[in-house]
């Protein structure tokens, strides 16, 4: 027998013994993954830019405080990058800018922010292989869970430090955390069409990796930043932004369908689905 021939059926015996191999070779590659995570990441910096001014804006100044060290904490950020976060976060243009806008400066902020919830709705969808909602039921579900990615990153200082315990304490918070948080995400942008427990697979999957990414973000943004800063000014500061953001959107589109795979497959299908 040829080379060719033992090839083909080695990938036959592999088909019918592990069929899940096969569906998540064929989704991975034929779902453009790589297109979905980085328009997922153009869209998370687009909406993180009119909420971080209208946070600089309307929130009181412990908020702005906690939130500043929460970017701290996940970046590691120092130098002349947390200077210019720290002039964005300050308050000399807050109070001319809450006169300019209003409340419905911020509501618009809001909802603008949201296509970045359509986005990420939309690779559930595809991981699932789903319709999309209509934006009547689906509507709501994007601002709660825009509100509530806000208020994880808020809250990621805290978390991450194991609420003053240290980083051995942290690290499983933040794995524990993270698994709530994409479980939620995909039940709340999927609108319910998929029950609980399939969704614990994406939702373990996407954790660790994010976690993992969160770990390894100090060692690479602090530098990255300060060298884009020093050649391209704040330029170069988005640069260096949106190219991690689209390692950690590209990973989520991965995780997420990865997990709807085995979710699906044999053998989680019959324990996940009660059947």
């Amino acid at each position: 027998m040829t080379w060719t021939g033992r090839l083909k059926r080695l990938r036959t015996t592999a088909e019918q013994r592990f069929p899940v191999v096969t569906e998540l070779t064929n989704r991975l590659l034929s779902a453009n993954l790589l297109d979905a995570g980085t328009r997922l990441a153009a869209q998370a910096f687009l909406a993180s830019v009119p909420l971080l001014f209208a946070l600089s804006a309307f929130a009181p100044q412990g908020v702005r405080d906690q939130l500043l060290n929460s970017l701290r904490s996940m970046f590691g950020l120092g130098g002349k990058a947390d200077e210019q976060l720290q002039q964005v976060l300050a308050d000399p243009a807050g109070k001319s800018l809450r006169e300019t806008t209003g409340i419905i400066g911020l509501l618009i902020a809001l909802l603008s922010a949201t296509s970045f919830s359509r986005a990420m709705a939309r690779v559930c969808e595809r991981a699932w292989r789903l319709p999309r909602a209509a934006t009547r039921i689906a509507a709501w579900r994007w601002v709660v869970w825009l509100l509530i990615m806000v208020l994880v990153v808020f809250l990621q200082g805290p978390v991450r430090d194991g609420f003053g315990v240290g980083l051995w304490l942290g690290t499983p918070l933040l794995f524990l955390v993270g698994t709530g948080v994409w479980l939620l995400t995909q039940h709340l942008l999927l609108a319910a069409r998929v029950p609980w427990p399939p969704l614990l697979p994406g939702a373990l999957l996407t954790a660790a990796a994010t976690t993992a990414l969160s770990l390894t973000a100090r060692l690479y943004i602090p530098g990255a930043l300060d060298r884009a800063v020093a050649e391209y000014g704040s330029l170069g500061m988005v640069l260096a932004m949106l190219s991690w953001l689209i390692v950690v959107c590209v990973t989520i589109s991965f995780t997420v369908t990865i997990g709807a795979v085995l979710a699906e497959g044999p053998p989680l299908h019959r324990y996940l689905r009660g059947s």
